[in-house]
């Protein structure tokens, strides 16, 4: 038997799998019906525990070629049922293997949906996946006091800049806990990306003549990133055109004055409903976010509101009123999910293209 404790003293109890090691981690669901490695390997979610609401999952096993990152800082999962045959063309090991090689211990068996109702209700919980139940209520206790995602992105941004080669724009990403399906994205469009750890200055980031700097996505509390973060995106946004998701949305937003908040659950999965406000028409999303920008704080003379999610209301996308600079909390490129914002990336090659042609004619 393996158990998952909450820090309101609640235990939930299931089968093993994956590795057998006890971990601690913010307990958080996602939506999404498939797309489990790509969740998993997702560094939004480091430090938390994965709830999947969808009953079975492992059932198309694990291949190289859908990782979003290679070294996940996921610290558990959870789910109902683990297919015991998986079956793929494309499968190079299974759900199981892979956790257990990476250090990832998992529960399945546990009431997947009373779990998830109670979250709903009570908000993300810290727990831990243990292998007793016996010091439970020190276990709770304990998990009370213990700030778990803090300084998140510091752990799984890169510490050395690397190359994703091409030949047609110079893009510069800064790393917040980057998804490679973002750097695909860009490949496709034959960027030449330098992708730098999110302590990079603006003196360095200009200095590699970018034609535009993209934002990544990232985990943790956004306002972690106040100071010389900040200071960086408010140099860059007036030199080069700038795109932030998710975690790059919240700390441009940030940058030009907003604030953030945390949420009472978050938005994990693939189907979240979004409105584009100039056009009315609406998109279907992959999110992974517990924090949003505060609508009420935005400082109008520099920002518009672009995007808001249909079910809540939230601000799901910003633009820079004076500065070629936008953001949007989802995921325009998927992986897993629908990719019906793919534009963006084009939107964002456009604003670049522009700003070139406007300088070699000035």
């Amino acid at each position: 038997m393996r158990y998952l404790i909450l820090e309101d003293g609640s235990i939930y109890a299931g089968e093993g799998f994956g590795s057998n090691k006890e971990t601690l981690g913010e307990v958080v669901f996602t939506t999404g019906m498939t797309g489990y490695q790509e969740a998993i390997t997702d560094q939004s979610y480091a430090n938390q525990i994965l709830v999947f609401t969808n009953p079975l999952i492992g059932n198309y096993g694990i291949t190289l070629a859908d990782y979003e990152s290679i070294e996940p800082g996921i610290k558990g999962v959870i789910c109902h049922q683990v297919a015991n045959h998986p079956t793929n063309w494309r499968m190079q090991t299974t759900l199981p293997k892979f956790l257990d090689h990476l250090g990832i211990p998992g529960i399945q068996g546990i009431d997947t949906r009373a779990l998830v109702k109670k979250i709903r209700v009570h908000g993300t919980l810290r727990g831990k996946i243990a292998n007793s139940k016996e010091d439970a209520k020190k276990v709770a206790q304990e998990l009370k006091t213990k700030n778990i995602t803090r300084g998140t992105i510091q752990q799984v941004s890169t510490k050395m800049p690397y190359p994703v080669p091409g030949s047609k724009r110079n893009i510069v990403v800064v790393d917040f806990g980057i998804k490679h399906s973002i750097l695909r994205e860009l490949s496709k469009r034959d960027c030449n990306c330098i992708v730098l750890p999110y302590t990079a200055t603006a003196e360095e980031i200009l200095s590699l003549y970018p034609d535009g700097v993209l934002l990544s996505n990232g985990p943790g509390d956004p306002e972690e990133m106040v100071g010389a973060t900040t200071e960086m995106i408010r140099e860059v946004e007036k030199r080069v055109p700038l795109m932030g998701i998710c975690m790059g949305h919240q700390v441009f937003a940030l940058a030009n004055g907003a604030k953030t908040y945390k949420m009472k659950f978050g938005h994990r999965g693939f189907n979240h409903p979004v409105r584009e406000i100039a056009t009315g028409n609406i998109g279907f999303t992959a999110q992974n976010h517990g924090y949003a920008v505060d609508k009420n704080s935005i400082d109008k003379d520099n920002l518009m509101i672009t995007h808001v999610e249909v079910n809540d209301g939230t601000v799901e996308g910003l633009k820079h009123k004076k500065y070629p600079a936008f953001s949007v909390q989802f995921h325009p490129d998927a992986t897993p999910g629908p990719h019906d914002e793919d534009s963006l990336f084009d939107y964002f090659m456009q604003m670049i293209d522009q700003r070139k042609n406007a300088k070699r004619h000035a």
